[in-house]
Order: structure tokens, then sequence, then C-alpha cells
């Protein structure tokens, strides 16, 4: 089958659990294929989510022959190193640094701590000023972890 409708009946399957598929990857050859699925959720998501998520994922590949091969398939969350895709993301990192790039009368960066969200308005704060920055103009969100 092709990566577009495995794509679509995973992306089905995860939004019928309550989460966001944020990236999907497929590697591997006809000897093993390789299924690397990435979800998130408003609150996080917990190693119960993902085993839940997983044996819904195997029961339809192999009940609609989605893979041909032989296939490993992993579910996980997305994890710190990746950059956040959806506003989805955010509202669990609230309080939280991030490391932002932005498009506002050029390309902008920025490392400030997350306040609020307001509709697709998020609110960012460096000592004591305050910045405004609109969702759709962020290129790339990374949360800064700290120890």
């Amino acid at each position: 089958m092709e990566k577009q409708q495995i794509n679509n009946r995973i992306e089905e399957i995860v939004k019928a659990h309550g989460f966001i598929l944020v990236d999907l990857i497929l590697r591997g050859d006809n000897h093993l294929r390789i299924i690397e699925v990435f979800i998130d959720g408003e609150k996080g998501i917990t190693a119960v989510d993902c085993a839940n998520v997983s044996r819904d994922l195997t029961e339809a590949i192999d009940s609609e022959n989605l893979v041909e091969s032989n296939y490993r398939l992993d579910v996980s969350s997305p994890g710190a190193e990746r950059p956040l895709k959806f506003l989805i993301q955010y509202y669990k990192h609230i309080n939280r640094k991030f490391e932002i790039e932005y498009t506002e009368d050029g390309e902008k960066k920025l490392t400030a701590k997350l306040l609020r969200i307001e509709g697709e308005n998020l609110f960012f704060a460096i000592k004591d000023a305050e910045y405004k920055i609109n969702f759709n103009s962020i290129t790339k969100a990374k949360v800064l972890i700290s120890f």
C-alpha cells in the first residue's frame, strides 16, 4: 500500500484515541519494514497510551494488509528534541522556556518563557517584557529542557 494510504489510516486511528499524529516514518525494505509513529496530545502521552494505539494500529495493519512484508511498529511521543508542530502541543509547556523562530517583518529568533495561550496567540516573556507571537508565524519551536 502506498505511504499516503498508510498515513491516512494511522492518523484516523490516532485521532480515535484523542491524540494527534506528529510524524510517521516508514523505512526499511521488503524484508523488514519499520514504521515509526510519533503521537502527542494536550496533556502528553503515557506508555499506556502508546501501547493502546500500538495495539489498534497492529490490528489494522494486519487485518487490512496495509504492509505486505514483515514489519516492526514503534509508537512513541515525539520527545523533547523534536520541534513542536501543532498548537495543541504548546499547552503542556506553559511556564517552560522555548527557542522560537518566527516571521514578523523578516525572520526573528527568541528565547523566552511561554506564559499563556489565547486563541492562536502565544505570549512569551523575557524578564519584564512580554511578546505576542501568532502560532501561524512560528517556523520552528523547541522546548528548552532545564535540569
